[in-house]
């Protein structure tokens, strides 16, 4: 075919036909970003006790605030199990006063039906992410990668007990002292402290460190 048969955005044009369409449907980043503020992300990850057990944890995250929350583990997930979870996730953002609209979870078959359907029943949709597709629902991946480098990894797990108390205080230490860097260094619960106008005064910083679970966890704050 010759150049000067190719046709030109201008002919397509004066055939009523756009050059460059737009998409008719938004991408799943736009989504994220758009609705970030009522957007919640569930994910489950496993770990195994001295004894040989495999427990499953489930756990819920915040997209805006990066809060997370801890459902509970057992090493038996069944159907009971998962929908008490999601009822007790509810009950949760009712609480605090969460007015989630969406929530993001793969599609294991841990999850039950009723699970949906008592979120359903308090105004939250369910998306289910891709298959094999974990960027779909990167932020509770990521933090179950975190999860593991700064505890589980680093613990030996006696018992169920033993872990949910590992995870509560893991749990606190998240939300209150850790900087997370999508929310530009601040903490899920706490704002950032004002800045140091004057330099001198950072010769009189009285800093003092606490230590959570044996000192895996540390936690600094300004002397009384």
């Amino acid at each position: 075919m010759a150049l000067d048969a190719v046709p030109r955005p201008s002919w397509i044009r004066e055939a009523g036909i756009d050059p460059a369409p737009a998409r008719s449907s938004s991408a799943w980043a736009d989504f994220l970003r758009s609705q970030a503020d009522v957007l919640l992300a569930c994910g489950f990850l496993e770990t195994v006790t001295l004894s040989g057990v495999r427990l499953h944890v489930c756990a819920v995250i915040e997209h805006a605030g990066r809060w997370i929350r801890i459902l509970g583990a057992t090493g038996y997930p069944t159907a009971m199990r998962v929908t008490q979870a999601a009822k007790n996730l509810v009950m949760d953002l009712e609480d605090a006063g969460c007015r989630a609209r969406f929530l993001i979870r793969g599609r294991d078959g841990m999850y039950p039906a009723l699970f949906d359907t008592v979120l359903n029943g308090a105004g939250i949709e369910v998306v289910l992410s891709g298959v094999r597709m974990p960027r779909r629902n990167s932020i509770v991946e990521r933090r179950v990668q975190t999860c593991r480098r700064q505890l589980l990894d680093r613990t030996s797990v006696w018992h169920q007990r033993h872990l949910l108390h590992a995870l509560r205080q893991f749990e606190g230490f998240y939300n209150s002292y850790r900087p997370h860097q999508g929310i530009a260094d601040a903490r899920p619960l706490d704002p950032l402290p004002p800045g140091i106008a004057d330099p001198d005064k950072t010769a009189h910083l009285d800093i003092r460190r606490c230590d959570r679970l044996g000192g895996l966890l540390h936690e600094y704050q300004h002397a009384a």
